[in-house]
Parts: structure tokens; sequence; C-alpha cells
């Protein structure tokens, strides 16, 4: 299984991928996790992207590029991945269409976890507190979920033209969401 798991800031991506991952036997690739490991580490990437992070702006696409092209080229991902975080553009979608095309795959399917604004800034806010995320003030999750919608949004298009896109409710209990998830993703895979 390679898929997508796509949704605004805060839909609890990150959280879904983890189950999903261990309930589907594919490792997690979480561009999130990778940035803020740099970043906790003080790397020269992490620096670069600590700054965009720290704005709530994405990362630029050639360093998110070629960090998802290392990440996928791991032994562990050539059976499959769960990739959380990539794409979040339009010109990213071609770059994992021709890293997927060098080696002979494609995706099976991108769900997209929905949930309401508000609910999310909650959760965020939460979250912010509970973690001390510096990127996580009200302001810039809340200019995070207006790049969401203008810059990744679009993307979900693309995926329903293609066939391969299911949107589930993302709000509920950790387990509701996962078995909701799994359910629909049988609708695609079958």
């Amino acid at each position: 299984m390679r898929m997508l798991l796509m949704g605004p800031p805060g839909a609890g991506k990150g959280t879904q991928a983890k189950v999903l991952a261990e309930r589907l036997g594919i490792p997690a690739v979480s561009t999130g996790d990778i940035f803020r490991q740099n970043v906790k580490d003080e790397t020269e990437l992490g620096l670069e992207a600590k700054r965009y992070m720290d704005a709530g702006n994405y990362v630029p696409d050639e360093v998110t590029n070629a960090m998802v092209r290392d990440r996928l080229s791991e032994a562990d991902a050539g059976a499959g991945f769960l990739l959380d975080g990539y794409p979040r553009t339009l010109p990213q979608v071609g770059t994992l269409d021709d890293l997927l095309a060098e080696h002979g795959h494609k995706l099976d399917a991108v769900v997209a976890l929905v949930a309401d604004t508000d609910v999310l800034v909650d959760r965020m806010l939460r979250r912010a507190k509970i973690d001390g995320r510096s990127d996580d003030s009200e302001e810039v999750i809340r200019h995070r979920q207006d790049v969401y919608t203008a810059e990744t949004k679009p993307l979900l298009q693309v995926y329903a033209q293609r066939g391969l896109l299911v949107e589930v409710d993302g709000v509920g209990e950790i387990d509701e969401v996962s078995e909701r998830v799994l359910a629909a993703l049988k609708t695609v895979t079958e």
C-alpha cells in the first residue's frame, strides 16, 4: 500500500499515520516529524526549516522534495508507505509522481481527514500547551489553515479526478477515526 494522508493542520494526520501504518504494516513518513527532528538537532536544514515553520509557511519545495526522495529510498519503504504532510503543493504532486514512476510504482489511495476550522484551532492550541510547540500560536495556526486552503486543498481535486481520494471525518476518538479510514480505504483499493 502506497498512500497519502492529507488534511488541514490539526486534523489528526500524525496520530492517524502512526495507528494506520502499524495496522497496515507500512512505515509512516511524516515530513513534519523529520523537520522537527532537524530543528531539535539544530541541523542546517532544521534552522532553515524553522524560519518557515515559525511563520506558519511551508518549507521550500526543493528542500522538502530532497528529504522525501531520500526517505522513500530507504529499504523499509520499498513495499509501501503512508506519507503524512507531503505533497503540499501542485509541483510536489508531479515530483512524487515522478519519484514513484522511477521505481515502477503509483499511489493506491489518498485519504483526506476533514474537520471544522475552529475545532482544529482549539485542538492545536491545546497541543501547543502540552507539547510546548513554538510554531502553534493562534495567529500562526490560523495562518497555517489559510495556507493549507490556498496551496494544499486544491490537491484533493487532483486526486479525486484520479479516483484515489476518500474523505473521512477526522473528529472523534482515535480508534473511531482509524476505523473510518480503514473502511474508506477498502472503497478505493478494491
